[in-house]
């Protein structure tokens, strides 16, 4: 697969490259150009009076056209602009990467738009929803600072492994319910499969916590007051129905704090409260506030134990800066701190997210184990031990020792060297015929070779992934399922073939074509489409044939008595033209 990179796109780590895929913009049928089109007609017209005052300007800056579905490769040479990029890619992505896109300025875009037949809503991302609700709002510099500072942070909030089951059965659901054709039992099994995880995920994680955060601001955000707030998350500004209904009375409106990220949300059901914040910079507050609580910031037995739990690649800094990744597979305690941790299988040793020459994977590929602490009876930790100290210790290169650690852990062994960082503080201690124990039972014998031995007082974080991106293969994601592609009956082909000729006559490229014939094809052989009459009503009435108009506005009227349900998208898609109409008028 490739795709057109930037300097931007350029700094992207070779895993996160995995999930892009080529937009193949002749891909969009002129059907998939018109709902693009009615949907930003009808937003634009009403979400310039309920939206931030960002979403309109963004729209302009970020070269979004109303009248064209969004090309990547244009997009991005106007959002570099403001220090973005965008990407396509396939559907719903793992979270963890979705939030690291964002750490590096990066908008990730569901390339593939809704059904005509979904045109108000869709569970399924799509280019509607990322390219016309999240682009606009990120020229906003402040809410652009806060979308890159989340994904900073989130995409080291550690997760469980039942948030990746419910990921997959989302991403799943999605996928069938846009799709033409899936029947209603399939929908209906996915949806319950959901509910039953939601209701047995145990103690939420921080993925999870942090994931409601970005809801409730990201996708379904409000600004301002209570009393009368404004619309700038992307699930409301992309849906043409919640736009609207969330200004009702009907949806609760809640000050937006920290609360949120304890309060979880229904993908497949409208939301029944919203939470406005007064500004953009108080959401990076609740942001700061957040991960103040999180593994990362707190560290300590909780972040171990949320590795251990995880069971996925994660990382642990202890207080000399020295940092284990891996998948941590136990943690010996005393007294509510860690005293001795172990990973299993591949693991690398780093110090300020560079991996330390001589620790890679390769070189730990059983796993690694260390003491954390401060030796029994002594009070000064070995980590602030000068080299005089480390001498008055025995703590020194050619020196047979014994060290005794808080919690019962001993190494006993003959030290062959020490490695510093920068500061000059001891990380790691290397022995040869060493052996580890926790009271009775031994942790490392001497025939399993050299025992490195991490330094560190405390455990200062604890977060998901590994310090330094280089020192695991990351190329691993597998997608459990794909979007799937309409296919196309015969009929289908012919009325696209009607909606781009009436496209080309619109746009200038082909006005020898008879709108009254496409019309008379379309009330004849495809009598419950409603979104090409309404494109011919707009050209009728923007050349005053007000007889061609009112022929189709009957013809219209007619439609919705047939399909009561596409009766307000109908009267919508009127509104639009004929207000257009007397605003030209007033002009």
């Amino acid at each position: 697969m490739s795709f057109e990179s930037n300097t931007i796109l350029d700094k992207l780590p070779t895993h996160l490259k995995q999930y892009i895929k080529p937009q193949n913009y002749e891909d969009y049928s002129a059907i998939d150009q018109a709902v693009w089109r009615y949907v930003m007609r009808k937003n634009v017209d009403y979400l310039s009076t309920v939206a931030h005052k960002s979403y309109v300007e963004g729209l302009n800056k970020t070269g979004i056209s109303i009248d064209h579905i969004p090309n990547m490769y244009g997009m991005n040479r106007i959002l570099k602009e403001i220090g973005w990029a965008a990407v396509a890619v396939d559907g719903f992505i793992p979270p963890a990467a979705f939030m690291e896109f964002q750490a590096y300025n990066v908008l990730v875009i569901a390339s593939d738009i809704r059904q005509l037949e979904h045109i108000e809503y869709t569970p399924a991302p799509d280019i509607i929803h990322e390219g016309a609700g999240h682009a606009p709002i990120i020229a906003n510099p402040e809410y652009a600072e806060y979308l890159r500072r989340f994904g900073e942070i989130g995409s080291k909030a550690i997760s469980s492994a039942k948030d990746y089951e419910l990921y997959e059965a989302v991403r799943y659901l999605s996928i069938i319910k846009e799709a033409a054709g899936t029947p209603l039992v399939d929908i209906e099994k996915a949806e319950k499969h959901i509910e039953e995880l939601q209701l047995n995920m145990g103690e939420p994680s921080e993925m999870a916590l942090i994931r409601n955060l970005h809801w409730w601001t990201v996708e379904y955000g409000l600004i301002g007051t209570v009393e009368e707030p404004k619309i700038y998350g992307a699930g409301l500004l992309s849906s043409i129905g919640e736009s609207a209904w969330c200004m009702t009375d009907e949806v609760k409106k809640i000050p937006y704090s920290i609360e949120a990220a304890h309060t979880s949300f229904d993908i497949t059901k409208p939301q029944p409260q919203l939470f406005v914040t007064p500004d953009f910079a108080f959401l990076s507050q609740v942001l700061e506030e957040f991960a103040n609580t999180m593994s990362l910031r707190k560290g300590g037995l909780m972040g171990v134990t949320k590795l251990i739990n995880a069971k996925e690649l994660g990382t642990v800094e202890l207080s000399t800066g020295i940092q284990i990744s891996g998948i941590f597979s136990n943690v010996i305690s005393n007294d509510g701190k860690p005293v001795y941790l172990q990973t299993h299988g591949e693991t690398a040793l780093s110090s300020r997210e560079k991996e330390l020459v001589g620790h890679s994977r390769q070189d730990h590929g059983d796993g690694f184990g260390s003491p954390i602490g401060k030796l029994k009876g002594i009070n000064l930790a070995i980590e602030d031990m000068s080299p005089r100290d480390l001498k008055a210790y025995n703590i020194y290169e050619g020196e047979t020792i014994s060290l005794e650690f808080e919690g019962d852990i001993k190494v006993k062994g003959d030290i062959i060297t020490g490695t510093r960082n920068l500061m000059g503080k001891i990380i790691l201690i290397t022995f040869r015929n060493c052996t580890v124990s926790h009271g009775k039972e031994v942790l490392f014998k001497p025939e399993s070779g050299l025992y490195h031995m991490a330094v560190g007082e405390r455990v200062i974080s604890a977060f998901n992934g590994p310090a330094d991106l280089s020192s695991f293969n990351l190329v691993t994601h597998e997608v459990s399922s794909e979007t799937i592609k309409p296919i196309k009956s015969e009929a289908r082909k012919k009325l696209e073939q009607y909606y781009k000729q009436i496209r080309d006559y619109r746009e200038g490229s082909n006005t020898t074509i008879s709108r009254n014939k496409v019309f008379k094809e379309i009330r004849e052989k495809y009598p419950n489409d409603w979104l090409l009459p309404i494109e011919l009503y707009e050209l009728a009435k923007n050349n005053n044939d007000h007889g061609f108009a009112q022929q189709i506005h009957t013809h219209l009227e007619t439609v919705k008595l047939n399909n009561p349900k596409v009766g307000h998208l109908i009267d919508d898609g009127i509104s639009v033209v004929d207000g257009q109409l007397n605003n030209l008028i007033k002009k």
